[in-house]
């Protein structure tokens, strides 16, 4: 028996991406923009994976938005209602990275009091309930909105600062209290971001006072912000009395359960030295020195230092109070999502062996994230998938879903890009390299790629940019002209899938490859490019509707096609030239009446590989898109109004008759305008 069978086996939780955070006048509602709020069936298809535990909100903004005498809990009843019926145990969030609604903020002295009128209110309409985590994670919500500024009320100072968390932390345990009048045996299940920070010794003074902060809202839970303390007298210096200070101790709420959202940015390097500071770096200061804050993830530290495995340790030894890993998510490309996964799971199962008490692992964003990668401050709908990518008319399983599952069902799970570490473990990923540091992707279970020209090396690029192993066979490979031969390479290569670029038709290649994919039961992947073309018919002038297509492969086939590409080797393709034009600044007549489409060669390889991964087949029209015409698209894309309308528009086929053909019901890839960005910077290098 291993020392940790007898706590039951470790549990897979999922957790929706419920933040709303006020930026100014405006409020950002994470459930409204995956699409959660309005759509049907998203309940049973986290079912469908097995989990019986999720953090799921009931959040005071939506519930009283304009006056705290009045809630109205109608879509939480049908949600909570349907939890219920398909036995999935809500942990309830009240509060997250919030600052309340419009008739409060972190600042005010009342907020505490009001946020527990709401805690009550769920108590009384839910009695079923047993999980709450009144406050997610409170420091970081503090650092955010009153000491960078990122979120309302939009301050950078100390004070300030000192007064949201404890603004925060009064609220948690006010929360508990009138949870617990109604509900005696609610549990407490305190989330809160935690890594630590690094550095020379120079700044390690700066590194010592960030550390010792990062134990903040457990310290105040178990009470023991008291005399003593390493910030006790920095809140005192701050404008925190003593009284409050005491009257938290002496409400000390301890969580049943410690929540770690472990991040691969949440821990950081402090480096002063100018002539270490990547390009892109910002430069900050402390008042006493000049200094970038990196991730430490890309700096060469000791590798048992530095991870969740050793902030779990961390935690564990200082509270000695079960734990899960609340949050588990990284934004990123799908084999990297899988990676981290593993590792996080992985990790957990490694620390419990060891001693630690931990409970589970929570699957984060089920239904994705938008605009995180710029902490909601941008609105550039840029949007990370979770188990389930909902850029459709419904949410779609990804290999998250599939790796869910088979975690519940087995308590591990397999897929290929597994044999290649993240790039967190990869030697190039440092700031500073060393020729010898170079990231070799050559083991592993691997993809045969067929494919040629600088769009084949474009691939390739990609291919290797994230860990993807592959080895390459020309069209012309003798092996390639036989199922005998093809299959042999199969078993000396260990390849998983095919992947395949073609700008034409090669019929008898295509027979072959899909006969030997059978055999071998294996995926494929093949991406369908047009053919340049430059005449009367290009598509910014008039719909087009493509050549008809019909797919003979299996169902482990995939195949992307695409409207005009450009980027690497699609010089020659109408998009191509109507762009190059367009950034010279020449003279373009566009159409009015049609809708823009193109594919920018990366932004289709990246969908078409993620598809690929997460185990999609069929035939899929992929594009760079967005809701403008031609004529609107060069106007916006060249802030030149007097970019001409060209003459009337061929009516005989509609941009509805265009859409549903090239888009599956699916829009897996960023604006046509996002994408024609990109490809001016990649002329600006690479003319």
């Amino acid at each position: 028996m291993t020392p940790d069978q007898d706590k039951g086996p470790l549990e897979l939780w999922g957790g929706v991406e419920c933040t709303i955070a006020r930026l100014g006048d405006e409020y950002r509602d994470q459930i409204r923009e995956t699409g959660h709020d309005a759509r049907v069936g998203d309940l049973d298809a986290i079912a469908s994976l097995g989990i019986r535990t999720i953090r799921y909100p009931i959040l005071w903004e939506t519930v009283s938005p304009d006056d705290p005498e009045e809630a109205d809990f109608s879509w939480h009843d049908r949600q909570l209602a349907r939890l219920r019926e398909l036995g999935i145990e809500p942990i309830v969030g009240l509060l997250h990275h919030g600052s309340g609604p419009r008739y409060t903020d972190l600042l005010d002295p009342a907020f505490p009091d009001l946020f527990a009128r709401h805690a009550r209110r769920v108590a009384e309409r839910y009695p079923h309930l047993q999980h709450f985590t009144p406050v997610n994670e409170p420091l970081t919500t503090a650092r955010f909105s009153a000491l960078y500024g990122f979120w309302y009320p939009h301050m950078k100072d100390v004070r300030a600062f000192v007064r949201a968390f404890i603004n925060q932390s009064k609220a948690i345990t006010s929360a508990m209290r009138a949870i617990r009048g109604r509900l005696p045996d609610a549990q407490l299940v305190q989330t809160e971001d935690f890594g630590k920070t690094f550095s020379g010794p120079k700044l390690k003074y700066q590194a010592d006072y960030e550390n010792e902060r990062r134990w903040l809202t457990f310290d105040a839970l178990f009470g023991r912000i008291v005399p003593g303390h390493a910030w006790y007298r920095t809140f005192l210096d701050h404008g925190i009395t003593p009284h409050e200070l005491d009257e938290l101790a002496e409400m000390s709420c301890p969580p049943q359960i410690i929540g770690i959202n472990h991040y691969l940015t949440s821990e950081r390097f402090l480096e002063h030295d100018e002539r270490l500071w990547p390009p892109e770096a910002q430069i900050g200061s402390n008042g006493r020195h000049a200094y970038v804050d990196l991730e430490a993830v890309r700096m060469r530290l000791p590798p048992d230092e530095i991870g969740l495995q050793a902030r779990l340790k961390e935690v564990w030894h200082r509270y000695r109070t079960t734990i899960a890993i609340t949050e588990a998510h990284h934004g990123c490309t799908r084999e990297e999502q899988l990676r981290w996964l593993s590792e996080v799971w992985e990790g957990a199962r490694r620390v419990r062996i060891e001693g630690c008490d931990i409970k589970a692992v929570t699957i984060w964003s089920m239904f994705g994230a938008v605009d995180w990668n710029s902490l909601l401050q941008e609105k550039s709908s840029a949007y990370e998938p979770g188990p389930f990518d909902v850029r459709g008319t419904r949410p779609r399983p990804t290999a998250l879903g599939a790796a869910a599952k088979a975690i519940v069902r087995d308590g591990h799970f397999d897929h290929p890009v597994l044999d290649i570490p993240g790039w967190w473990r990869r030697p190039d990923r440092f700031y500073h390299q060393h020729a010898s540091t170079m990231a070799s992707v050559s083991r592993g279970r691997r993809l045969l790629v067929v494919a040629s020209g600088a769009g084949g090396m474009a691939l390739q690029g990609i291919l290797q940019h994230r860990g993807l192993a592959y080895s390459v066979l020309r069209q012309s490979d003798t092996r390639l002209t036989n199922i005998a031969d093809i299959r042999d390479l199969l078993d000396e290569m260990g390849a998983w899938a095919f992947v395949r670029l073609s700008t034409g038709s090669d019929e008898r290649l295509s027979f072959l490859l899909g006969q030997a994919m059978k055999a071998h039961n294996l995926r494929s992947l093949a991406f369908q490019l047009p053919p340049g073309t430059s005449d009367k018919s290009s598509p910014w002038a008039a719909p087009n509707r493509g050549e008809p297509y019909s797919s003979r492969f299996s169902d482990l086939a995939l195949t992307i096609r695409c409207p005009s590409a450009f980027g690497a080797g699609c010089n020659h393709t109408d998009i191509s030239i109507l762009l190059r034009e367009l950034r010279q600044g020449r003279r373009v007549q566009l159409c009015a009446h049609t809708k823009a489409v193109g594919a920018y060669l990366p932004d289709l390889f990246h969908a078409g590989l993620d598809l690929l991964i997460d185990g999609a087949a069929g035939e899929w029209w992929l594009a760079n898109s967005g809701d403008i015409s031609w004529l609107e698209f060069g106007r916006m894309l060249t802030g030149k109004p007097d970019v001409r309308e060209r003459g009337q528009a061929d009516t005989s086929e509609t941009d509805s008759n265009r859409g549903s053909l090239l888009t599956n019901d699916f829009s897996l890839m960023p604006s046509l305008l996002n994408a024609a960005g990109r490809y001016f910077q990649e002329l600006e290098h690479h003319p």
